[in-house]
C-alpha cells in the first residue's frame, strides 16, 4: 500500500487550514502509523459541513492527530470530543489542545469500542471516523453508532478509508451523502438518523 503524500506543513507538523486558528502549525506524536488527514481531503470536507459546522458538537473517534476535531473547533464546532488509544498521540493532543487555548475540547484515552459501549458527551451531530487504514473498522464502528444515543437527529458521519478497501455495509437508514477519492484515500460523508 502506498503511504499519503504529506501536507503542505512540514514532516512532523499538522497545518489548521481555516477559522480562528487557520495556518496554526501543530506538532504530530511519534506513532507508527499516525498521519493527518490532508489538508485537501479537510478543505473538501468542511465545505460539505460548512452549513452544519457552527455550534455543532462533534465526536472525533480514533483521534490520532485530532486534524478533523481541530479543524471542526477552529471553524465554529460548540463542542468537540476527541477519542484516543494511544497514550503518547492523546498526550500530544493534550498539548496542541492546550497551545490553543481550546477550552471546549475534551480529551479521552480510551479504545472506540469501549467508549462505543458506554458513550460520553453526546449526542453529536457530526462525527469523523478515520481509523488506521488496515484494521478495517469502519462497518463494526458504524453498527456499534447505530439505533443508540450517540447520534442527534439527522446526525453526519465522516467515513474515511484505503481507496481500494470495500466500502463498508452501512446500517439501515444511513445515507451515503457525498462520496470521494483523492489519491490513495476514499473519503464519505454519511446521513444517519440519530436516536431518542
Amino acid at each position: 500500500m502506498a503511504k499519503h503524500k504529506q501536507d503542505k506543513s512540514r514532516p512532523g507538523r499538522l497545518r489548521i487550514v481555516a477559522g480562528n486558528w487557520r495556518s496554526r502549525l501543530l506538532d504530530i506524536a511519534d506513532v507508527p502509523g499516525l498521519r493527518p488527514t490532508a489538508e485537501r481531503i479537510r478543505e473538501t470536507l468542511f465545505a460539505w459541513l460548512a452549513p452544519r459546522i457552527a455550534g455543532a458538537r462533534c465526536l472525533d473517534l480514533f483521534a490520532g492527530t485530532g486534524a478533523l476535531g481541530l479543524e471542526a473547533l477552529s471553524r465554529g464546532a460548540e463542542h468537540a470530543v476527541f477519542v484516543e488509544r494511544s497514550g503518547v498521540a492523546a498526550s500530544q493532543l493534550r498539548a496542541n489542545v492546550a497551545e490553543l487555548g481550546a477550552r471546549n475540547a475534551t480529551i479521552l484515552q480510551a479504545g472506540a469500542f469501549d467508549f462505543l459501549r458506554a458513550p460520553s458527551g453526546g449526542p453529536f451531530d457530526i462525527v469523523f471516523l478515520d481509523p488506521p487504514f488496515a484494521d478495517d473498522l469502519l462497518e463494526e464502528t458504524c453498527r456499534l453508532m447505530a439505533g443508540g444515543s450517540l447520534l442527534s437527529g439527522d446526525a453526519l458521519v465522516y467515513l474515511e478509508m484505503d481507496r481500494a478497501a470495500t466500502e463498508p455495509s452501512l446500517p439501515e437508514g444511513w445515507l451515503t451523502i457525498k462520496n470521494k477519492t483523492a489519491g490513495n484515500v476514499r473519503y464519505m460523508l454519511v446521513q444517519a438518523p440519530g436516536g431518542k
